[in-house]
């Protein structure tokens, strides 16, 4: 008989990790490599000048600065990586069906009580309602056409409006028309909202909505995005 290990799984490497977080934004920016290493050689370029301006400008100071600006310049090009690989993120999710949902559980942090499932769907277009309650109250988020939208967003303010009486509602539509929230800015947006519920009320809020909400699960939940493919690889 074979025996077992007790040994976890190791997930993927560092390095591994780095490569799969280049290829993800190579594919949507080709023009990267250039960037990295631009933003390299800036860094060795600035480490050797500051090691002939400071004295003595001798020949190991010069290398001991060129290696500190060669790190710098390591430690920045790995800074705009994860930048741009969040851009490549976000155009990727830009226009999918169940977008929302990953960036509404991904990106709001602890302040915020959010789903990936939508509280409404309309199976045959596939738009969709989500709700967000934290301390700036509650934010309904459409996601799709807007005029198909309303009455599936008017039945949740409903809903809320019933159990969360002074509750602040926020409407919000992703999409690049006029009104509309980029859904590379949906959190942002969020976030935004002025605080004007407490801990307490913010608690009691989730639980009465959550009591009144009916499942969707069992509803077709719109296709088309997989949020671990979609999703930017990041180092740990």
């Amino acid at each position: 008989m074979a025996s077992r290990s007790s040994a976890p799984d190791k997930g993927p490497g560092f390095f591994s990790q780095i490569r799969s977080l280049y290829t993800f934004t190579k594919a949507e920016f080709s023009w990267l490599p250039w960037v990295l290493v631009a933003v390299v050689v800036v860094g060795i370029g600035i480490g050797i000048l500051v090691g002939f301006l400071i004295p003595p400008a001798a020949v190991w100071s010069v290398i001991l600065w060129g290696v500190t600006g060669l790190l710098f310049g390591l430690l920045g090009a790995m800074i705009v990586l994860t930048r741009l690989s969040t851009r490549a993120m976000y155009i990727k999710l830009d226009g999918m069906p169940g977008a929302v949902g990953h960036v509404l559980s991904t990106s709001l942090g602890r302040s915020w009580v959010a789903s990936e499932m939508p509280v409404g769907v309309n199976p045959k277009t596939q738009d969709a309602v989500y709700r967000v309650i934290g301390r700036g109250g509650v934010v309904i988020v459409g996601e799709g056409a807007r005029g198909r939208l309303t009455r599936l967003v008017n039945d949740e303010k409903m809903k809320v409006q019933r159990v969360a009486s002074g509750v602040p509602i926020n409407v919000l539509y992703i999409g690049h028309g006029e009104g509309d929230v980029p859904i590379s800015k949906l959190s942002a947006t969020i976030k935004s909202f002025p605080k004007k519920v407490d801990r307490t009320t913010m608690a009691a809020v989730v639980k009465r909505v959550d009591s009144v909400s009916q499942s969707v699960t069992s509803l077709p939940i719109p296709k088309g995005i997989d949020p671990m493919r979609a999703r930017a690889p990041r180092p740990r």
